[in-house]
């Protein structure tokens, strides 16, 4: 019976992981690069990928905490301990704290600085709004790149678990 569950525990990690950071790589490699290309305006593509990073986020957000939850159960199983200092653990909850700073924190402004601009390629490189958009949006950049290398961490990390010590 134990071994039914460390499967299953690490199956459900390893699908949190696919998950968050296939959905990353998704994003940044072919969705945003797709609509600014085949949209006919940037407005509905930033509508597009603004909905799209929304949905990632709350995907992120499951994701991480069925990671941890199923990490955390795993190690219970086979150390008899929780292990929640692990460095797989800390990667994890530092993927959530960036994400949540981006939903919550970033992504709320950007909404709000979208609808006082209008059509931002209607503004000046100078306004103040464009400019901080652009600000905004590079550490949103910044943000989502951080979690994707602090997840391709956690694949490797993941990846090294003996399995058959369960």
């Amino acid at each position: 019976m134990t071994g039914f569950y460390a499967v299953t525990l690490r199956t459900l990690m390893l699908l949190a992981l696919i998950a968050w950071i296939g959905g990353l790589i998704f994003f940044s490699f072919v969705l945003a690069p797709t609509v600014f290309t085949v949209l006919p305006s940037r407005e509905m593509a930033g509508n597009v990928v603004s909905r799209s990073l929304t949905s990632l986020h709350w995907i992120g957000l499951v994701s991480g905490v069925v990671f941890l939850a199923c990490s955390l159960a795993c190690n219970q199983m086979k150390f008899a301990q929780l292990k929640p200092f692990a460095a797989a653990h800390i990667f994890v909850l530092l993927m959530l704290a960036l994400t949540l700073v981006s939903q919550f924190g970033i992504t709320p402004r950007m909404h709000t600085l979208r609808a006082e601009m209008g059509t931002i390629d209607n503004l000046s490189l100078a306004d103040s709004c464009r400019v901080e958009f652009d600000r905004l949006h590079a550490w949103s950049t910044r943000i989502e790149g951080g979690v994707f290398f602090l997840g391709l961490a956690v694949v490797v990390l993941t990846a090294r678990r003996d399995p058959s010590a369960h």
